[in-house]
C-alpha cells in the first residue's frame, strides 16, 4: 500500500498538509492533483532550459562537452517521465476520479477504484525516479570539469 504522503512529500510539501487540513481525502486529493500539474510545468520550462543552456555551453572552449552529456541525459530522461506521469497517468487518474465522484466512497474491489490505486502507485514512483535522477543529474553538473 502506497502512501499518499510518500515520495510526493519531498517534491510536493503541499501534499500532507492538503490531507490533514482539508476536510476530506478527495479535496486534498483534488489539490495535490492541481498543485502536482503546476509542479511539472515547472520542472518541463526548467528541464527546457537546462538542456538549451547545456546544448549552447557545448560550443564553449571553457566546458567539457562531454562532461554535460550525462546530466543532460538525466534531465531529458526527468522530463519526459514527467510528461508521462502529467499526460498519461496522472489525466487517467483524473478522468477515474470524477467518474468515481469520490474516491474514498469507491469500493476497494470497484474496478475503477483499482486502476485509480494501480496508477497512483506508478505516479508515485515516477515521482521518485524524477527526484532520484534529478539529484544525480545535479551531483554530475556540479563536477564538471574545465578541459
Amino acid at each position: 500500500d502506497r502512501d499518499v504522503t510518500g515520495v510526493q512529500t519531498c517534491a510536493l510539501p503541499i501534499s500532507p498538509g492538503a490531507f490533514r487540513i482539508l476536510p476530506n481525502q478527495d479535496d486534498a486529493g483534488r489539490l495535490v492533483e492541481f498543485t502536482l500539474g503546476r509542479l511539472h510545468l515547472v520542472g518541463v520550462v526548467a528541464a527546457m532550459l537546462f538542456l538549451l543552456a547545456s546544448f549552447l555551453l557545448s560550443f564553449s572552449p571553457n566546458i567539457s562537452a562531454k562532461g554535460l552529456l550525462i546530466p543532460a541525459v538525466g534531465v531529458a530522461l526527468m522530463l519526459a517521465l514527467t510528461l508521462v506521469s502529467q499526460d498519461i497517468v496522472i489525466r487517467r487518474m483524473g478522468e477515474l476520479r470524477r467518474e468515481m465522484v469520490s474516491v474514498l466512497a469507491t469500493p476497494p474491489g470497484s474496478p475503477l477504484r483499482q486502476e485509480f490505486d494501480r496508477l497512483h502507485g506508478v505516479s508515485v514512483d515516477l515521482e521518485g525516479a524524477v527526484l532520484l535522477i534529478g539529484f544525480v543529474s545535479l551531483f554530475l553538473t556540479t563536477r564538471i570539469d574545465e578541459p
